[in-house]
């Protein structure tokens, strides 16, 4: 009897150990488990799309520990080990299978601990980027909370500050969403990149802000100056009239008939900037500095085509009475123009290219035909003049063409 029952207490004590080892082997894929899933889960919140390939992974090793957990779970409920009427050949029975489950269970162990080592270096490189993100996002509320105040402070100023306030908002809008969907929703990229955003519109609206009264102070300034300019402007008309009358009595009409009305295109000019002016002044009143602005560049706009009419008309009677009084000086410029193409040709390879020559000389015999637009009593100084400067241009062409095509040729 005595050996009967040392047997069965071997039996049941062999049983026992390998019913321990099965729950540490057990919990040890547990926690292998729980540990790789958590990870794997981080992965996808942190970047979805390149975690897909180890969420697939991670599901083929889950299915594996769970059937290993179920065989586990099931092998217990079948060799109730602490009942004192199990017969002796189970306790063996059940060392055999509690130790092939343990294996099982140490095996999936092993897989999942590996698999974890595999995903290791990419989650460290992700985590060290999400370190990232709390400061980033403190730095946005901080640049929104710096754009509130001076957004504020303009208001308090009466100054128009609806654009810095857009800007704002949308700064708001981007930590709102940074708020509401998370890294579950953004991914590590995409929430840092809101946090960024936030921050860099809260930072425009915060300058924005900061730059109306310097805004309102520019604006200000660029109304008295224009207006000024204005005053310049119409105070050409008086000689403008007087270079008309001086091309009308001197010269023919040819000379002067494309500017035929400049003094009354040159007033009604100064008229439109300004009524822009007072656009911009009524504007500056309302503090809106965007629409002051653009009512003075309309009124530079009509200023400047203005200014340019009148220096057109008292330059053409300057550039006029200069080729009354020595017509052969504009000429000349022409003939120099030409004489430098024609040596630049004669020394390429080979000489003048025909086509270039063939070129030159018919410029060389419109130079020498232009002085006949001087002829008769009223000569067209003015179409000599944009001969010659036609000639001057061609010339130049022919020397472009020239360098052109050596360049081609890798000359």
């Amino acid at each position: 009897m005595r050996g009967a029952g040392d047997q069965r207490r071997r039996g049941s004590e062999a049983a026992v150990a390998a019913r321990d080892a099965a729950a540490e082997a057990f919990y040890e894929m547990d926690r292998a488990q729980k540990f790789v899933r958590g990870r794997v889960t981080l992965f996808a919140d942190l970047d979805a799309a390149a975690a897909e390939p180890a969420r697939r992974e991670m599901d083929r090793l889950d299915e594996t520990a769970n059937a290993a957990s179920v065989e586990y779970i099931g092998l217990l409920d079948a060799h109730p080990l602490d009942d004192p009427d199990l017969p002796p050949h189970e306790y063996e029975s059940a060392r055999r299978a509690l130790l092939g489950v343990a294996d099982r269970l140490r095996r999936v162990t092993g897989d999942l601990d590996r698999f974890a080592e595999r995903l290791a270096p990419r989650m460290a490189r992700l985590e060290a980027a999400l370190d990232q993100l709390p400061p980033r996002l403190a730095a946005a509320r901080e640049a929104v909370a710096a754009a509130e105040a001076v957004v504020a402070q303009a208001r308090a100023a009466g100054m128009d500050a609806s654009d810095p306030e857009a800007e704002l908002e949308r700064a708001r809008r981007a930590l709102a969403v940074l708020s509401s969907q998370g890294l579950g929703g953004l991914g590590l990229n995409g929430a840092l990149e809101q946090a960024e955003e936030a921050r860099r519109t809260a930072d425009l609206a915060r300058e924005a802000a900061a730059e109306l009264p310097r805004l309102a102070q520019k604006t200000r300034n660029s109304l008295a100056s224009v207006r000024t300019r204005a005053d310049a402007v119409a105070g050409r008309v008086a000689s403008v009239r007087d270079a008309m009358k001086t091309l009308l009595r001197d010269y023919s009409q040819a000379c002067w008939q494309d500017l035929r009305g400049a003094p009354e295109a040159i007033e009604a000019g100064v008229e439109r900037a300004r009524e822009r002016l007072n656009e911009a002044s009524a504007h500056i009143a309302r503090t809106e500095w965007k629409d002051a602005q653009l009512a003075l560049t309309a009124a530079r706009t009509e200023l400047n085509a203005a200014d340019r009419r009148a220096s057109r008309v008292t330059g053409r009677v300057t550039e006029l009475k200069a080729v009354r009084e020595d017509p052969e000086k504009p000429a000349e410029a022409a003939r120099f123009a030409i004489r430098d193409a024609q040596r630049l040709a004669v020394i390429q390879p080979g000489g003048a290219a025909p086509h270039h020559a063939r070129a030159l000389d018919a410029l060389v015999e419109r130079l020498e035909h232009a002085p006949r637009r001087l002829t008769g009593p009223h000569p067209d100084y003015w179409a000599y003049l944009q001969e010659l400067e036609a000639i001057r241009t061609a010339a130049g062409d022919v020397v472009t063409r020239i360098r052109s095509e050596r360049a081609a040729q890798g000359h």
